[in-house]
């Protein structure tokens, strides 16, 4: 029993009782019950974090997540982050974390990374960035390719929290580990844990209840949602990064 982790974990359980959440989990014989392994995610909403590491949970695993450093200054949320022994990013300089989630991955920890980097506006699976394989490789550990759908539902960028009851399906599903040789190339193995994802995400999509009505803006286009489509939803993440340079000091 870790003396922050496991009491968030039963608080977060009752939260997601409290909201009607039903989660529908697969895979998860896949979590290693021992030794490292990185857990890629893609990334929906702003809770992807806390239902990711529900998959672990039957395996008696804790998953250290890496996020961004700004998380760790909140008065609230850093305390509980560090507690957790979650691994702050910083995205300007990212060597210290990189050292850091190998260390964790050698101590036999699994390390959660998101390696779109932000939340997908179009729900689709955005392109990966490479730092999860090459830690991986490092440590000489396994990928476990995890997705998740629904979660954006709740609270996703452009949306209001909906922390009331809302009974919202959320499905989780974890891939085969996919091992890293030592010669391979990271960028290859990247694309095929991209692929084994989509391939994920397409069958949670096609097993989850319908969205109509005003759900359909969470449902991508390809689906015949209202979701901005992966160009629009570029042209917007572009936007964001030239207003946060704007507005740096």
């Amino acid at each position: 029993m870790e003396p922050v982790y496991t009491p968030v974990i039963g608080f977060a359980r009752a939260l997601f009782a409290f909201q009607g959440l039903r989660f529908r989990i697969t895979g998860q014989e896949n979590v290693p019950r021992t030794g490292g392994a990185v857990m890629m995610i893609n990334h929906l909403s702003f809770f992807d974090f806390a239902y990711a590491g529900l998959a672990a949970v039957p395996s008696g695993r804790k998953v250290r997540f890496m996020a961004k450093e700004s998380v760790f200054r909140h008065p609230v949320g850093g305390p509980l982050m560090r507690g957790m022994g979650h691994i702050p990013v910083d995205r300007e300089a990212g060597a210290a974390s990189f050292r850091a989630a190998v260390q964790e991955l050698k101590a036999g920890e699994v390390v959660g990374v998101f390696p779109e980097a932000t939340i997908s506006r179009s729900f689709e699976l955005k392109e990966f960035k490479s730092g999860a394989v090459r830690m991986a490789k490092a440590a000489g550990v396994p990928i476990l390719p995890t997705v998740l759908w629904g979660s954006q539902r709740v609270w996703t960028k452009g949306e209001k929290p909906r922390f009331g009851r809302s009974n919202i399906p959320i499905s989780i599903a974890v891939g085969e580990p996919v091992e890293v040789p030592r010669g391979v190339d990271p960028e290859e193995v990247n694309r095929e844990v991209r692929e084994r994802m989509t391939a994920l995400l397409h069958a949670a999509q096609e097993s989850y209840p319908a969205m109509t009505g005003a759900d359909l803006r969470f449902l991508p286009a390809r689906l015949g949602g209202t979701a901005p489509t992966p160009e629009e939803a570029a042209a917007r993440d572009e936007a964001d990064v030239r207003g946060r340079r704007k507005a740096r000091p």
